[in-house]
């Protein structure tokens, strides 16, 4: 992929951006379309944030060269060409990158690779506001990746050990802004625990668009995961969860379409939305989701049901 043209210097007003386009710079080699979608999130933000003073102008125009350089690199990529494709790979990698975080988490494996991996997770769930309105699963699960990132990140730095998995958190408490996982423009102190406990292995499993995910889905094969000596923390050699495969209905095989079925618009599109899922999570070779969604459109077209 053909090197961009550096940006200019950010403006001050741009500031609530500045990680987003770090994650695109992170991503340009490890997945363009991430890459793509976060400049593109920040090209929208930036324009709403202040489009007329030079500076901003300035600054604007030179990412917009960047993406329309990226559109014409991506031109035959689906995810890019189509906005239902795009969707799903970013919402999948969002999701796996949280799940990895969650787990190394839940498992008491506290690292800098971790604590981005949380924060860079909330970063991706702005970044699909680009789609449209985030869904209330979306938007938990951003507030707790980025609280976990501060909670954690304050914790090591001050040597204390952070309590593994889901703890309690107030609701406005959001630490929306002026974080970097494993910087120290983290918020020195992290909200305080409340009575309520939000557990992210408590989401249904229809979270994120429908996409079936396994509960020990681990982190795609690009997601970082040494554990830094320095952090003083106790921890265990990391081994990836074995890829679990779901049961076929053997009934599937013997399915054909039932002359009487009458399929909407709404069916094809839902059904389609299903085999684009699939897709993408065969990228992160994770065949438990592939599988799951494949099944789901076959019983759709088949019996017009889910």
């Amino acid at each position: 992929m053909a090197a961009l043209a550096p940006l200019p210097p950010l403006p001050p007003q741009f500031k609530s951006i500045q990680h987003h386009l770090r994650t695109a710079q992170e991503h340009d080699k490890r997945d363009p379309v991430v890459a793509y979608y976060c400049r593109l999130y920040a090209m929208q933000t930036g324009m709403k944030i202040d489009s007329k003073t030079p500076e901003c102008r300035k600054f604007l125009s030179k990412l917009m060269d960047q993406l329309e350089a990226l559109k014409k690199q991506l031109g035959d990529n689906e995810a890019v060409t189509q906005e239902i494709v795009g969707s799903a790979h970013l919402e999948n990698y969002a999701l796996k990158m949280f799940l990895y975080a969650d787990n190394e988490d839940r498992a008491g494996r506290f690292h800098k690779n971790m604590i981005k991996s949380f924060y860079t997770a909330s970063l991706l769930i702005d970044v699909i506001t680009v789609f449209g309105e985030l869904t209330d699963e979306n938007v938990k699960h951003r507030k707790y990746a980025r609280w976990k990132a501060t909670y954690i990140h304050n914790c090591l730095k001050n040597g204390e050990t952070p309590q593994a998995g889901p703890v309690g958190i107030e609701e406005d408490n959001d630490v929306e802004e002026n974080e970097d996982a494993g910087a120290t423009s983290l918020p020195t102190q992290p909200p305080q625990p409340s009575s309520s406990t939000y557990d992210p292995g408590n989401m249904p499993s229809s979270s994120y668009t429908g996409i079936q995910i396994p509960p020990g889905a681990h982190a795609p094969a690009n997601t970082p995961a040494e554990v830094p000596h320095s952090t003083g923390v106790t921890s265990n050699t990391i081994q990836p969860t074995p890829p679990t495969i779901p049961a076929i209905d053997p009934a599937l095989f013997s399915t054909v379409s039932q002359g009487d079925i009458r399929l909407t618009p709404e069916d094809f599109a839902r059904a389609q939305k299903y085999c684009k899922y699939a897709g993408s999570a065969l990228q992160y070779e994770d065949v438990s989701t592939a599988v799951q969604n494949l099944q789901k459109a076959l019983k759709l077209l088949t019996t017009g049901r889910e």
